[in-house]
Parts: structure tokens; sequence; C-alpha cells
């Protein structure tokens, strides 16, 4: 049976609120659901149809924050009342998850890559669309680089053809940020661009102490 389409209500949620009424399930504007397990581990990002299922099956152990989205279901045909099930920013599962198998390495994708380097450019320094950005191995390939996260950064095209299959330093290129691969927390904030304020205030406070990435100069 499909869920009905939520209705947003956005209480702290420091976003911008959608357009008066009903969005499509799967609008981007619609808030996902921080899940963890009983022991506040943190797991990954859930679309609300997935955390009502949860609170329908009464698997829900706990909650922070104030509740961010009301969905509406059907109505009691003896009554007439209408089910409504109110979902918070950030649940804890009942039962306990495997910690370490539900934190890996997060995927090398582009769209990850070019997310953690901020859109831009670590050799001019200058910011890009997703669609001009490309990958490019500091170490090269051609000469025993590997495609990891500590060896790859976003490059515009330009960038990339005129470092050709150099190093930095033979190409006298330098970078402008220290390539490094992010904490599954890290990857959760980078992969998501409408993070709620209760559930970014939860995030950082698990993140690594000294911050990475920061670029040394623009040119």
């Amino acid at each position: 049976m499909d869920l009905p389409t939520p209705k947003l209500a956005l209480v702290g949620a420091g976003i911008i609120s959608p357009p008066a009424g009903q969005l499509a399930p799967n609008d981007s504007r619609i808030p996902r659901v921080l899940s963890l397990d009983a022991h506040g581990h943190i797991l990954n990002w859930m679309h609300w149809q997935d955390a009502v299922c949860l609170y329908v099956r009464g698997a829900v152990s706990w909650t922070l924050g104030e509740p961010c989205m009301t969905v509406h279901g059907g109505r009691n045909r003896l009554t007439g009342e209408q089910s409504m099930v109110e979902l918070h920013p950030i649940v804890a599962a009942r039962g306990h998850a495997n910690f370490r198998s539900h934190l890996p390495s997060p995927a090398l994708t582009n769209p990850a890559l070019f997310a953690r380097d901020k859109q831009l450019c670590l050799y001019c320094g200058k910011e890009y669309s997703k669609h001009i950005l490309t990958r490019d191995h500091v170490h090269p390939i051609s000469q025993g680089g590997r495609d990891t996260w500590e060896n790859v950064v976003s490059s515009c095209f330009r960038c990339n053809s005129k470092k050709g299959g150099r190093t930095p330093q033979q190409a006298n290129m330098p970078l402008l940020a220290i390539p490094y691969r992010p904490s599954w927390v890290e990857h959760l904030i980078l992969s998501n661009r409408n993070i709620l304020a209760d559930q970014m205030a939860f995030l950082k406070q698990h993140l690594p102490k000294h911050p990475r990435g920061e670029i040394y100069a623009i040119q």
C-alpha cells in the first residue's frame, strides 16, 4: 500500500518553507531522517517512508529534536478519524547494529569527491559545476598512483589536461589542499543539501576535532 504524501512542519528546521500544498514523495525539499541504532551510533540518512514504517511497527527506541514532518494516513471507517504520524529529525531504531559494519569507508564517486572539494578545482581555485569538474589523480595512474580518496582531487578540464600524466611537482601546479578520506559523518554532511538544524548540531558533535581539506591559497 502506498503511503500518503507528507506535509512538512518545519519546526526549527532552518530551511526555506516549500510552497503550500502537497509535495511529490521524492521531492528533494523533503528532509531525510537521520537514522541511529538504539545505542546512538550514527547509521545513515533514511527516507521518510522508511521512518514511518519504524514508527508504525513500534520499532523506534528514542528520538531527538522537535517533530519536523507530519504524515497523514487514511481515515478510520467507524470514527472518521485520520491517522497521523509525526516524524522527528533524528530517530534511533530498536536493537543494536554492528557499529563497524554500518560505518564503511565512503564510496569514492565523482559527486562525493566534488562535494568534498567544495566544487573547486584544487589547482586553479575556481568554482565549477559538477558537469565541468573531473577527477584528477595527484600521483598519476601511469606512474603507479591509485584511485583512492588520498590520491584524487577535483580539477577543471583545463587544469586536468594541462597537468596530464605528471605529478603536481612535475607540472609546477601546486595543490591548494591536501586530499583526504572523509569520515562517515563528513560523508553524511556532504551528501545531504537539506540538513535540518537539529541534525547538523548532532552530526557536528561527531566530526573530527581538527578540520581537514582547508584551501591554503586561492590563486
